[in-house]
């Protein structure tokens, strides 16, 4: 229905038409240029087709999407074009906005200039096994980060790929957004994942966070990501039923791309740098967003001073997961007293105000709280007192037990944690009152050097 549009165009005007898929139409004008590469698409940045640039003296200085005959008109100051034409029409979609297509065409046009040295992967070698090879694994396999699985990891932020994040411990290497992107492709996240691995990263390079420190201790603990906000839902992370264990994949790939980052970049390697005895399985990824939906409980992060409706990640120093079950308690009261019966049990029963914790609220407890009319406040308040216990029961000695507290401590009462390391969080699946306990760093009690932290995610 154009044609006789361009022709009448081509006879008044100096026209150059393209054409994304047939050089032939329109007729009425002998054809069109081929810009099947979709370079001038790409460079002119079109969004549909038909789509009309008036260019003058080598600039843009006007445009019009679509068929809208007065815009056409304005713009070629041809004020009886297309008279036969019904006022609009919508365009379609132009194939350089097809779905991977505009991260494909910035890597060929030069838009995204990446600047990690390639590896050159022969036909009849594995890309999964050079991997293994060169030691960016875990331990599991990797995505092998080619320049497309790059491009569009970029592309989720609007940060520039050459911008430093931090220097990454234990080697304090810089480290761009680049660099991060293609450890997240390693680690098996999916674009819409980057804002919140790059809250993570930068959380965790934080001099408070102590991310150095914690990579060499000889504890078992590594970073703890909990994620809080909309983003959690945008990005399907898992609060319910086995968020601490496998299936989802944002929780998983979040946290195993900060793990790859400290250990590609930073040079983060087991038995090397990280001196820890044992570790624990959470040194792959540990990370789990937070149960936000009932709308009387206040999220970790909003207690930790973020902004309400916003999304933030939390980093903790975490050891593995420890079952804190009541099965008879039935008040707020008793299930205070049940949880820090289990919490005094972090690092040593003896041992107070040195590791932190994590409770995992599971929806069973909650709803115990819940009826009650119990909120954040009132259950950290009860937990608070339920986790006080006498001086002499704590020195060293006492019950048979060499452990103990410092002798110096002259208070009759003692806290197992110093304020602010016991974060109750909510999360889990219904049908079992079994909340859970992840321990902390024993240099925790260094409040001043090692700290919880919070992150704003940007999007």
């Amino acid at each position: 229905m154009v044609g006789d549009v361009l022709a009448e165009m081509a006879a008044s005007v100096d026209l150059t038409i393209y054409s994304q898929d047939d050089i032939t139409f329109p007729e009425q004008t002998s054809g069109a240029q081929d810009d099947a590469s979709l370079e001038q698409s790409w460079r002119y940045r079109i969004e549909s087709v038909p789509t009309i640039i008036k260019i003058v003296n080598g600039r843009e200085v006007d445009r019009t999407d679509g068929w809208v005959r007065d815009e056409w008109r304005k713009l070629t100051e041809l004020n009886a074009l297309g008279e036969a034409l019904p006022p609009h029409r919508p365009g379609c979609g132009s194939m350089s906005q097809y779905p991977g297509m505009p991260e494909k065409l910035a890597l060929r046009y030069g838009d995204i200039m990446l600047a990690a040295r390639e590896i050159e992967v022969t036909d009849d070698q594995d890309a999964i096994e050079v991997s293994y090879d060169r030691g960016w694994s875990d331990g599991l396999p990797i995505v092998p980060p080619t320049d497309l699985r790059i491009a569009r990891m970029l592309a989720a932020t609007s940060r520039k790929p050459d911008e430093i994040i931090g220097d990454i411990p234990p080697n304090l290497i810089s480290c761009s957004i680049e660099k991060v992107a293609i450890n997240a492709v390693m680690a098996g996240c999916r674009p819409e994942y980057f804002p919140v691995v790059l809250a993570t990263v930068e959380a965790a390079l934080k001099p408070e966070f102590s991310m150095h420190g914690l990579l060499a201790t000889l504890w078992y603990s590594g970073p703890v990501v909990i994620v809080n906000g909309p983003i959690t839902k945008q990005i399907g992370m898992n609060s319910g039923g086995n968020a601490l264990g496998q299936g989802n994949r944002a929780n998983a790939t979040i946290g195993r791309a900060l793990q790859l980052l400290i250990r590609n970049v930073g040079g983060g390697i087991p038995g090397e740098i990280d001196r820890s005895v044992l570790g624990n399985p959470g040194k792959y990824t540990f990370c789990f967003a937070e149960d936000e939906t009932d709308p009387d409980w206040q999220p970790l992060n909003i207690t930790r001073g973020a902004r309400p409706g916003s999304s933030s990640v939390t980093l903790f120093h975490g050891d593995g997961v420890q079952a804190a079950h009541t099965r008879d308690s039935r008040t707020p009261e008793e299930v205070c007293q049940s949880l820090a019966a289990s919490l005094w049990s972090v690092g040593n029963p003896k041992v107070a105000m040195q590791n932190g914790a994590i409770l995992v609220l599971c929806p069973d407890h909650y709803e115990i709280f819940k009826q009650a009319g119990w909120g954040r406040a009132q259950i950290e308040a009860q937990l608070h007192q339920a986790l006080k216990r006498p001086r002499e029961d704590l020195l060293a000695g006492a019950g048979g037990i060499a452990e103990g507290i410092d002798p110096n401590i002259t208070e009759s009462m003692i806290d197992k944690f110093n304020p602010g390391y016991l974060l109750v969080v909510r999360a889990g699946g219904k049908g079992g009152a079994m909340s859970a306990i992840i321990g902390g760093w024993s240099a925790q009690r260094r409040k001043k050097e090692v700290q919880i932290v919070t992150q704003e995610i940007i999007q």
